[in-house]
């Protein structure tokens, strides 16, 4: 079973700012996760219980996954020092 990936217009706005090769890198990170959106290196982040964190280099790929419509929703994508900033507006 493959998940669908969908990404939330602001994810789509921080990946469009980023350089074409590392949004080449984050595009294949994301990629993987419609086979298994709980691969070994994937962190579910402290005091979000829906929210996990996938490294790609300096950047990070948050995302929720919905089991029970097999979809994996792209929340925030950016440099691991910006994006755990304003969490608690997702």
């Amino acid at each position: 079973m493959r998940y669908r990936i969908r990404i939330s217009p602001k994810a789509e706005r921080e990946l469009r700012a980023m350089t074409a090769e590392i949004r080449r890198e984050i595009a294949a990170a994301i990629d993987t996760l419609q086979d298994n959106p709980r691969p070994h290196d994937v962190k579910r982040l402290q005091g979000h219980r829906d929210i996990f964190r996938k490294r790609v280099g300096q950047y990070r790929v948050l995302y929720r996954i919905r089991d029970d419509i097999l979809e994996v929703l792209i929340v925030r994508i950016g440099n691991r020092a910006e994006v755990y900033r304003q969490l608690d507006r997702l």
